[in-house]
């Protein structure tokens, strides 16, 4: 029984972090032999920036430009209903899945955005959507659409072949990653910049994700190929990436949840690591020409404690760490500005009023420290009203 409602929770906690919209809740009907069902959800997403102005689409709290801020404009207000989605789902008589889905995140906000796009039959998936490197069970509740820095692996969608048996997953998928070398930046300053990276493999992942009575666990590896080919010189060195999140219920009310990742050379899939997302994953050598990996490390922790009459308290912390010291010490230009630290704090309460309804306010705290020893930090509010169909 507590397993089930481990589960329970456990989807509850991926519709309210990412939006995923639950299919129980799908407008469902027969089109010939094909079960078909419509799901969605409009929503209004709305911050209040006590400090500099740190929002993106989607009202969620970025991490660029919060260094030395202190003399920024504060106060800012602003909302918007890009989160919003919609998406279908088909079965065939022979029981082949096709799933297809988009927000309006796109362009910067209010175009529409390709989520999901994908068949799947006995366990063989092809298409587009959340990376097998991926797992949601040590997510807390977030009202920020991109939730914490340091959630397990990439936390987003990318085109794949995927194998599922039971608790194992297989994939090969687009790799993610970016490579730096000295350059000159665009106004024709001396920075690291990407030399032309060359993807000549996928990556390939492997997870496993399960759960025993009151515990529900994932733990995942990645492996690719990073390097540049500038036509005269063709570099190229390993990436790897690794992760483990867990639930687990402590009672009918509360849980606690975390994860904890690791990457070298595969900074990409360290979630929020970089001036937003990933950081760079490797780096020229400027006397060798060789590629150099750069590591990193993060993770995430949280409770929620269930309130009963649809109410909730979620509270968690993230932070990601990036090891930027081999690429100093070899005289890689721009390295005191990158991203060493981004962390995130977070308390929210959420409200469920009837039925496919979710309203919620947000306590936010972002910080963020460069490798120059420069810092900064933010104070958020954010609102949130969600009508699923």
């Amino acid at each position: 029984m507590q397993s089930n409602k481990l589960r329970m929770a456990i989807r509850a906690t991926a519709a309210a972090v990412l939006g995923v919209a639950g299919q129980a809740g799908a407008v469902s009907f027969n089109a010939g032999d094909y079960d078909v069902s419509l799901y969605g959800y409009g929503r209004l997403n709305a911050s209040y920036d006590v400090d500099s102005d740190q929002a993106l689409s989607t009202r969620s709290g970025s991490f660029d430009g919060l260094v030395n801020n202190d003399d920024a404009p504060d106060g800012h207000f602003g909302a918007d209903a890009f989160q919003s989605r919609i998406g279908l789902v088909t079965t065939s008589p022979q029981g082949v899945k096709i799933n297809v889905e988009g927000d309006f995140r796109g362009s910067g906000g209010g175009s529409l955005r390709l989520r999901h796009a994908y068949g799947e039959y006995n366990g063989v998936l092809m298409g587009q959507t959340w990376s097998n490197f991926t797992s949601f069970v040590g997510n807390t509740a977030t009202l920020d659409f991109d939730s914490m820095p340091g959630a397990a692996g990439y936390q987003s969608r990318t085109a794949q072949a995927r194998y599922t048996s039971g608790p194992l997953s297989i994939s090969l998928e687009d790799p993610q990653n970016s490579i730096l070398e000295n350059g000159v930046d665009d106004d024709g300053d001396p920075a690291a910049v990407d030399p032309g990276k060359k993807d000549s493999l996928p990556a390939l992942t492997v997870r496993l994700e399960d759960s025993s009575d009151g515990l529900s666990y994932s733990a995942a590896v990645l492996a690719h190929q990073v390097g540049y080919d500038t036509g005269a010189d063709d570099e190229s060195a390993v990436g790897f990436a690794t992760f483990v999140a867990a639930k687990m219920a402590l009672s009918d009310m509360i849980t606690v949840q975390g994860s904890l990742s690791y990457t070298d050379g595969a900074n990409s899939y360290l979630y929020r690591s970089g001036d937003n997302f990933g950081a760079a994953s490797a780096y020229v050598d400027p006397a060798s020409g060789d590629v150099e990996t750069i590591s990193g490390y993060g993770g995430t922790i949280g409770a929620g404690i269930n309130l009963g009459g649809g109410r909730s308290i979620n509270i968690g912390y993230g932070l990601v760490e990036v090891d930027w010291d081999d690429a100093e010490d070899d005289g890689l230009i721009g390295v005191s500005g990158q991203s060493e630290t981004n962390s995130a704090a977070m308390a929210n309460y959420k409200w469920t009023p009837v039925q496919n309804v979710m309203m919620g306010v947000e306590y936010q705290f972002l910080k963020r420290e460069n490798v120059s020893g420069d810092d900064g930090d933010a104070n958020r509010i954010l609102f949130a009203a969600q009508y699923n169909f």
